[in-house]
């Protein structure tokens, strides 16, 4: 494994409190109302198994595929590795992203399932970066705001390392 030298920028103990305050906010906001939990592979998927462990709504889970990355660059293309299992029609979406960036995977799939006719869409992004926007989108709930930096752990990757650390932390260029 290649050693980058890495620096925490967000310790574990809060993210699991903001994840807990994510989770009540979301469940508070739905209440009974069952919602679709939409997972992007693969960077959503321990920010979305830790969101749904304090949520108290009805829900079901997903997993929707992108790529957009190679490295540390967007390649400004996005493409669709994996769609949807089911018919989101008249149902209440809720896409759940590790980080919002440029905003181009967002867009992307925030069009593709508004043309599905869900009864509602919203988004839960565990990161944003908005210096890095390239089209104006926005969380509804954003786990933490950051500056231009490349980050990896807590699903987060650098070549598919790093996913598994309990932090969020800077890779030294």
């Amino acid at each position: 494994m290649p050693a980058h030298e890495l620096e925490i920028l967000i310790p574990a103990d809060r993210i699991r409190a903001r994840v807990a305050e994510l989770g009540a906010q979301i469940s508070a906001d739905y209440k009974d109302k069952p919602v679709l939990l939409v997972g992007v592979l693969t960077g959503s998927f321990v920010f979305l198994s830790d969101l749904v462990r304090h949520m108290s709504c009805p829900l079901r889970v997903q997993f929707i595929g992108t790529k957009s990355y190679e490295g540390t660059s967007t390649t400004g293309q996005v493409q669709l590795t994996k769609d949807l299992d089911s018919v989101v029609e008249g149902v209440h979406v809720l896409i759940v992203e590790d980080i919002i960036d440029t905003g181009l995977t967002l867009s992307y799939l925030k069009k593709l399932i508004q043309q599905r006719k869900p009864a509602s869409l919203k988004v839960v992004a565990f990161l944003d970066k908005p210096s890095r926007r390239k089209v104006e989108i926005e969380g509804d709930y954003v786990g933490f705001k950051i500056e231009d930096k490349f980050v990896v752990g807590y699903g987060l990757d650098y070549n598919q390392l790093y996913r598994n650390l309990p932090d969020l932390r800077v890779v030294k260029q």
